[in-house]
């Protein structure tokens, strides 16, 4: 309905999953940032019972489709105020995988500076809501210049993310990748990683992560993918794709 808070105010929190013969790749990841967004959002709690019913029918017989699941505080409250009682409506779309992600994990991929800064906000920093009018803005810039993708900072000159993706990148032997307690998006694939090996969050400049062995961008539909250059800056992408084959061994290959 158009009284939709989510429509209305961005009130609202969603994640994309990739879905590969029915099943929904890192299921247990997506589901944890849903009931991290609800509760931060102070929403009523989600009954997985039954979303996991409706995935289960909508990706009947899918062999690779993206899956959007979308929740809304639904309608009601006076202005911003909240409704006195919550109604979520959860919105769920199936949509196609895109065709160049499987390229992009050989080639890799070139990153430009976007101009445009994310604003400091812990409240919401982390959580993927329906606020992404930066990202949109980010994106419109893009296209603008016909770059393919582009890193994100925050006001205070922080690497952030790209435009769609966290950024991991190699540094004398350990893997970082940018604080994200101030702007940005923890990404699913973010803490897959971070469940499978020791990954350092600590804030990064542009400066430091052109230093790097090895830098990489990633989401929970394209995976890992290597980057090859920051604006004038080129990586190694043969070494950056040992690096990649060789993330889950506990081995120091620099």
């Amino acid at each position: 309905p158009l009284s939709d808070r989510g429509l209305s105010y961005g009130d609202g929190f969603f994640t994309t999953a990739k879905v590969v013969n029915e099943t929904v790749e890192h299921w247990h990841f997506h589901k944890q940032r849903l009931i991290e967004c609800q509760k931060r959002l102070g929403f009523p709690e989600i009954d997985f019972i039954a979303l996991e019913a409706s995935i289960k029918q909508l990706c009947l017989n899918q062999k690779c489709v993206v899956l959007k699941i979308m929740i809304t505080r639904g309608s009601g409250g006076r202005g911003y105020g909240l409704p006195e009682v919550q109604n979520p409506v959860q919105i769920l779309s199936v949509l196609p995988f895109p065709n160049n992600y499987d390229a992009l994990k050989i080639k890799g991929i070139s990153l430009e500076v976007s101009s445009i800064k994310l604003g400091l906000q812990p409240l919401l920093a982390g959580m993927k809501t329906l606020n992404r009018l930066e990202q949109v803005l980010i994106k419109q810039e893009l296209s603008e210049k016909s770059w393919s993708e582009a890193i994100v900072l925050d006001l205070n000159d922080n690497v952030i993310e790209t435009s769609i993706a966290n950024l991991i990148c190699y540094i004398h032997g350990q893997w970082h990748t940018p604080k994200l307690d101030q702007a940005g998006i923890k990404g699913v694939y973010r803490e897959y990683l971070s469940s499978k090996i020791a990954l350092i969050e600590s804030q990064i400049t542009l400066d430091e992560i052109k230093t790097a062995h090895a830098v990489f961008c990633c989401n929970s539909l394209m995976g890992l993918v290597p980057i090859k250059s920051i604006q004038k800056t080129h990586f190694d992408l043969e070494l950056a794709l040992i690096l990649q084959k060789d993330m889950f061994v506990d081995t120091k290959l620099i």
